[in-house]
Formats: structure tokens, C-alpha cells, sequence
């Protein structure tokens, strides 16, 4: 079999789903209430996507020792077109929150709480995970000075901000993770330009916040992302305008839209050599994704039960399956075995664990992300009463700078 053929995609897809039956079947599906139920169907096959494109990653990185993209536009483009997806949605949830406060304030204490406990507990766990990997392929000794190590874990510990450097002499560190904490910079510094942009819609944000908000608008300068992310971004807002209008939203839920969305995905995926280097490609991907956020289900698919249940376990599936694929290849078949797998016993290995990277995935959902989640009220409302007797931050929603006229 030829190592980039779509039938391993296939396959690992139909195992996916069907280990995601099993668990809806036994913990239910999530709320279908949600207006924006379609994105929640999307994130999940997403999150499943980029954990694809990393295997295929890691088939070449076996035979030629150099992590880079694989040599053929469907493996490389799933990940990264769905790494764009990732960024509108981002864009379009919180630029909706903003414009959905016009008229009665943000509460932005919350806000970064919700944003704080929604990616840190679980980002500390798969951190201690990928800690623990770093000490035992050290045996549990230190090939550096301390302080070298304690700084290289910082950068890793701050969301890559600063940085994947290598730590305690281990080569290519980053490929235990697959690197994707990446794009969680890209995120925060989305969220630290939040107030920034509320004051365009007449939002008064507190001065606190519009100081994270320089913090924001700067970070893209000082750590170089690509511009093009921010791109994607910009996309996900002008989704959360184009949206609230109802002929547009009419158009969107056809069938014909359908087709469309299914068109401009595919001819990013295989027209371009890259989903997220070119405008144009990304503009192909904004046109789907603006069909989908208007409430277009892609046929059913995206509003099916299967769908927003294995939509809630995409943070855990985007950042444990590279722990998951190094733990594969590393320990369980060994580096010199895993070299020489034919392509059919290396994919036959990827789809044999991806019903454990799901459960996993569930497991972690359940004790890590779902009561962290669940706390941001209980901590919002501490910070709220120390923040009376200091007054940095805001005791309560700020009103809107007019009465919306």
C-alpha cells in the first residue's frame, strides 16, 4: 500500500466514530440546544484530522530522521486546514460574545477565567506527561545544567510562547507532543486582544484588560507568528457579522451551500500545496466555514449526535495524540521496529491505537476538563470579592459605552 493512499484516513475515521458510539451510547450526547450546533459537530473531526496528519507525519519522520510535512497534499492539508477551522472558530465564538454584550456589558473577569481553566488544567496534565517521557528517555538524569533544563521546561510550560526548545540534550523534544502547543500561543494572544477589539463596537473595556489587550496586539511582532493565522482570525470575526443576517443564514442551511462548502474544502486541500500559506486558500476555507457557522449540518453529519459527542473531547484528542504516537512508536514497538514497518503494518498500528487515544481522550474530558470548566463561576466570584477590597479588577459587568443607538 502506498504510505499516503486515503484508505488509512478512511479506516481510522470509521474506528473513530464507532468508539465514539460506544461512549455516547453509554454517557449520552451532548445538548443539541446550542445555536451554533454545527461547529460543535465540526471540532471534533478537526481535532481527529490534525492527529492524522501527524501520523502521516511520523511514517516519514521514521524513515528519513527529519519532522516535515509528508509528501502528499491530503495528509498535509487535513492538519492544517483544519488548524485554520480551528483559528475561525476561535474568531467567531468571541467576537459573537462581544457583540452579543453590546447592550449589556461584558464580563471580561470571566471571560479569561473561562479561558484560563478551559486550556490550562489539561495542557499541565499533558505537560507532566511529556515531562515524565523527557526524564525517563534521560533515565532520570541530568545531561544539562539544572537551571538550562528548568528554563527549557518554562518555555514549554508557558504554551510555547517563548519557544520548543529541547530539553536535557533530548533531540527534536517537540515530536513527543508532535509540537502542537504552537497554535495555543496564537490563541492566547487572540484573547488578550479581545478588549482591544470590543472598544470598535462601543464596549468600554476596564483598563486592566486593555492593557492584556497591548499584550495582544503586540505578540504577534515580537514572537513573528505568521501573518497569515491572523488572517484566519480576521476570517472568524467577519463570520460573526455576515451570521446575523438572515438572508444570509437562509442561503447557508440549502443544500446547494452544502455542495459549495464541500467544493471550496476540497479544492483547499488539493489545489494548494499548503491550507494555510496562501490567502486564497484560507478565503476558500472561509467561505465553508461561514456556510457551516450559518447553520449548514453538511447533509446531517455535522448535527448528528456522533458528531457533537466526539466534538467535545477535541482539546484532548489536538493535544494528547502526539504523547499517544510517540509512546506508539517510541516504547511500545520501538524505534527500530517502527522503522521497518511496511506502510499497511504502519497504519494497521496508527488505527489499532485510535480507539485508545479515544477513550483516553473521554477519560480526560471527564476528570480534567469538565469540572475545570465547571469551576469558572466558583473562581470568577472569589476573584470578584478580592477584586472589592483592591479594586484591579472589576466587581461586576461593565455597561455598555452607549445605549446602542
Amino acid at each position: 500500500m502506498d504510505p499516503t493512499s486515503s484508505l488509512p484516513l478512511i479506516s481510522m475515521l470509521v474506528v473513530a466514530i464507532a468508539t465514539t458510539f460506544l461512549f455516547m451510547k453509554t454517557m449520552g450526547a451532548p445538548s443539541d440546544q446550542n445555536r451554533f450546533s454545527s461547529i460543535d459537530g465540526l471540532r471534533g473531526y478537526l481535532a481527529f484530522f490534525v492527529f492524522v496528519h501527524h501520523a502521516s507525519f511520523w511514517y516519514f519522520y521514521l524513515q528519513s530522521g527529519v519532522w516535515s510535512e509528508p509528501p502528499s497534499l491530503l495528509y498535509t492539508n487535513i492538519g492544517q486546514a483544519s488548524v485554520v477551522f480551528f483559528f475561525m472558530i476561535t474568531g467567531f465564538l468571541f467576537f459573537t460574545k462581544i457583540l452579543d454584550s453590546r447592550h449589556k456589558g461584558m464580563d471580561w473577569t470571566k471571560l479569561f477565567v473561562s479561558r484560563a481553566m478551559r486550556l490550562t488544567p489539561l495542557y499541565l496534565f499533558a505537560m507532566a506527561v511529556f515531562l515524565t517521557i523527557i526524564a525517563i528517555l534521560s533515565d532520570w538524569k541530568l545531561n544539562e545544567p539544572l537551571s538550562a533544563v528548568l528554563i527549557g521546561v518554562a518555555r514549554w510550560v508557558g504554551f510555547a510562547a517563548f519557544g520548543k526548545p529541547d530539553i536535557n540534550g533530548i533531540e527534536n523534544t517537540f515530536t513527543i507532543i508532535a509540537g502542537v502547543p504552537w497554535t495555543l500561543r496564537h490563541e492566547w494572544f487572540f484573547y488578550f486582544s479581545l478588549p482591544a477589539l470590543a472598544c470598535l463596537v462601543g464596549l468600554r473595556p476596564p483598563r486592566f484588560f486593555l492593557m492584556l489587550s497591548v499584550l495582544g496586539l503586540l505578540g504577534p511582532f515580537l514572537w513573528h507568528p505568521r501573518t497569515l493565522h491572523w488572517f484566519s482570525f480576521v476570517c472568524g470575526i467577519s463570520t460573526a457579522v455576515v451570521v446575523r443576517y438572515d438572508l444570509f443564514r437562509q442561503g447557508a442551511v440549502t443544500r446547494t451551500a452544502s455542495l459549495v462548502a464541500m467544493a471550496c474544502i476540497g479544492a483547499a486541500i488539493f489545489l494548494f500545496p499548503s491550507a494555510y500559506k496562501q490567502f486564497s486558500s484560507i478565503f476558500l476555507l472561509f467561505m465553508a466555514f461561514a456556510i457551516f457557522a450559518g447553520g449548514n449540518n453538511l447533509f446531517g453529519l455535522l448535527s448528528h449526535p456522533v458528531s457533537r459527542t466526539l466534538g467535545e473531547v477535541t482539546y484532548s484528542i489536538y493535544l494528547l495524540h502526539g504523547l499517544v504516537l510517540f509512546v506508539l512508536f517510541r516504547f511500545v514497538i520501538g524505534m527500530e521496529a517502527s522503522r521497518a514497518l511496511s506502510p499497511t503494518m504502519f497504519w494497521a498500528c496508527v488505527t489499532a491505537v485510535t480507539p485508545i487515544l479515544i477513550a483516553t481522550c473521554f477519560v480526560t474530558f471527564r476528570f480534567i476538563e469538565y469540572p475545570a470548566m465547571h469551576s469558572t463561576t466558583r473562581i470568577t466570584a472569589w476573584l470578584r470579592s478580592r477584586a472589592r477590597t483592591n479594586g484591579m479588577l472589576p466587581a461586576r459587568p461593565l455597561a455598555p459605552a452607549s445605549d446602542g443607538k
